[in-house]
């Protein structure tokens, strides 16, 4: 019995060996950083008091709480509030101690410091652990990527279906709209519309997702252009189906398979066009971990390389992993396995 065509498509990815151990190792590190607050936080996994169980993770606490004289919530990077705690219970803390905003006040040289036991990439400018910023960075900008990729390319596969099932005037006037919004500078659009608006990470979603859906039109559009004159297609409207039942049913599955192979190419992009306007200083808001604006700091602060070289080395490695999941999906959705 020959193998289905889904397994066909799983060995030839798997035996894209460069493509699929960027699959294992960009998961691994997408995982890890899923779960940044419970590996770089200034707040204490768990704390013991008085036979009480406490987790500053996910709740406040007041440092009267300790046992000590403020109302406030207390600060566990304090030594008096560590030695309220440990007077009568112990304090369990995540593997680093700095949050992505933690600014480190005891540092007895200026910053950026150098990279240390304690700070193992260093500290940036504002006495903030690169570590931590890039744990934090670096999730922030696959989830951006992620969203941004997945809602244009909806956006973009239900317009290209709808121009290339109905073709005609439909197809006409909606090419001549994408020319020319694909045209416009969209860069500098966007840092135009920065200046009158404080960009959120919805916000900036929002503005890019403007932009970015024209990407797979064409791609579904041909792919509809073709399919629309197969005989299954006239059958199914001989026998009365709906555009609808038609375009979602019939012929869309046959095309999501061709845009699959390029959305890891789309994610890579949506990430490059987010770290360019943080490191031009119009992307998420000041002092939001951000690999763009580490690169910034890097530039500006070239007595310090290890900032660019963080950078430089995070951002590579993750395009280039996506790069090469990229491939190894073009190869297993190529039309020709279903042949073989």
């Amino acid at each position: 019995m020959s193998k289905t065509i889904k397994q066909k498509r799983l060995a030839v990815f798997k035996s894209n060996k460069r493509g699929y151990y960027s699959l294992i190792i960009f998961s691994f590190l997408f995982i890890i950083t899923l779960f940044s607050e419970f590996i770089a936080n200034d707040k204490p996994l768990l704390i013991s008091y008085k036979n009480e169980f406490y987790t500053p993770v996910f709740k406040v606490y007041t440092e009267k709480q300790f046992g000590g004289f403020f109302e406030t919530e207390a600060d566990y990077k304090d030594k008096f509030v560590q030695d309220l705690i440990n007077k009568d219970g112990y304090i369990i803390w995540p593997l680093i101690r700095y949050s992505y905003d933690t600014i480190k006040t005891n540092s007895t040289t200026s910053f950026p410091s150098s990279p240390s036991s304690e700070n193992l990439l260093g500290t940036d400018d504002q006495g903030r652990d690169v570590l931590a910023r890039v744990m934090y960075g670096f999730r922030i900008s696959i989830l951006f990527g992620l969203t941004l990729t997945i809602l244009s390319s909806i956006i973009g596969v239900i317009i290209g279906a709808l121009q290339g099932y109905y073709g005609g005037k439909v197809d006409l006037l909606g090419q001549r709209f994408i020319e020319i919004w694909s045209g416009l500078p969209t860069l500098f659009l966007l840092i135009i519309l920065a200046n009158y608006i404080q960009p959120t990470f919805w916000w900036l979603l929002g503005l890019l997702l403007l932009f970015s859906w024209t990407a797979l039109v064409g791609l579904v559009r041909a792919e509809f252009l073709r399919a629309r004159n197969f005989e299954y297609v006239k059958a199914a409207k001989a026998l009365g189906q709906s555009d609808k039942l038609i375009i979602f049913k019939h012929i869309l599955p046959n095309a999501v398979i061709a845009t699959i192979t390029f959305m890891p190419f789309i994610l890579s992009g949506s990430i490059t066009t987010l770290t360019s306007l943080d490191f031009l200083g119009f992307g998420l808001p000041a002092g939001s971990p951000s690999l763009g604006e580490l690169l910034a700091q890097g530039k500006d602060n070239l007595q310090a390389p290890w900032l660019g070289i963080t950078a430089f080395v995070v951002l590579s490695l993750l395009l280039t992993l996506l790069i090469f999941i990229g491939e190894a999906f073009r190869d297993a959705m190529d039309p020709r396995i279903a042949e073989k």
